[in-house]
């Protein structure tokens, strides 16, 4: 698995790659019986059941085949009505989505692991889940994304000068992967990280766990000596190195952080807006 992931020569021969990988059983095992026995409101959908890429800038497209508009679209979903605005639901309830330009990655957001029920089922990193709900408002809200909803592979969603990729592939058993897993897929991380290197300005880490994830990749892609002791995990942290990406912590847009308040919507909007202008994105 370590060389194949650096036998990738671009992001598509990565996801390909990614899709094929059965490096930890017990994830492997979760994946698939969560694909096989589907949730009653989903039985008539074919689960993707396999680890999921990353996706975004430069490229949107996905592992399973559906993509976001071509990145020089100026076509919408659908004829605007007067009733309509942009990344909002028409008259007849479809959305309208914005025109995306050709831009590179210069923001990454980091997560944890893809949903049993969302990215799992969907095929796409945070899609079909409430915590997608969440970052992909708050994506659109900051210009990074033609559309505020993420539901399925090929709901035309792009993202402008963003990439989203996952510590951990495959969903894991309630929403908890072991460093050793977390070990074990960090090449496919190591590997996407290397091939947007030349644009990546700014890390968003989701949460302490991949917080924690990223300072083996500033020795692995960046030849950078993580700090030691390393910086505390919290909401608004920020750390600059010279030769690396600026890295920003965010609460993790889970359900448990979002209906609590742990995390609000001004809180996320403030995380990029602070991400835009360290990666020089107006």
């Amino acid at each position: 698995m370590v060389a194949r992931a650096a036998r990738a020569t671009d992001l598509a021969d990565l996801d390909a790659a990614i899709g094929d990988c059965f490096a930890c059983p017990r994830l492997v095992d979760w994946r698939e019986e969560v694909a096989r026995t589907k949730r009653a409101a989903f039985r008539d959908q074919e689960y993707w059941g396999r680890p999921v890429p990353g996706f975004g800038a430069p490229d949107n497209r996905t592992g399973r085949g559906g993509a976001g508009p071509p990145i020089t679209a100026t076509t919408l979903a659908s004829g605007p009505t007067p009733a309509a605005t942009a990344g909002g639901p028409t008259a007849t309830g479809v959305v309208v989505r914005e025109p995306v330009p050709v831009t590179d990655a210069r923001i990454g957001i980091l997560g944890l692991a893809p949903a049993a029920q969302g990215g799992n089922r969907t095929g796409r990193v945070f899609t079909g889940d409430r915590s997608g709900d969440v970052l992909f408002a708050a994506l659109h809200r900051a210009g990074l994304a033609n559309q505020p909803t993420s539901v399925a592979a090929d709901d035309g969603l792009a993202l402008a000068h963003t990439r989203i990729f996952a510590a951990v592939r495959c969903a894991p058993p309630d929403n908890k992967p072991t460093p050793v897993e977390r070990d074990t897929c960090a090449p496919w991380v190591h590997r996407e990280v290397a091939l947007i290197r030349p644009t990546l300005r700014v890390v968003v880490a989701l949460g302490a766990f991949a917080w924690a994830a990223w300072w083996p990749v500033l020795r692995q892609v960046y030849g950078v000596r993580p700090p030691s002791p390393r910086p505390v995990f919290g909401h608004g942290a920020h750390w600059s190195g010279s030769a690396a990406p600026d890295l920003l912590g965010c609460y993790h847009v889970s359900q448990q952080n979002t209906f609590t308040g742990r995390l609000t919507t001004q809180m996320l909007d403030d995380v990029f807006a602070r991400a835009k202008q360290l990666a020089g994105v107006d």
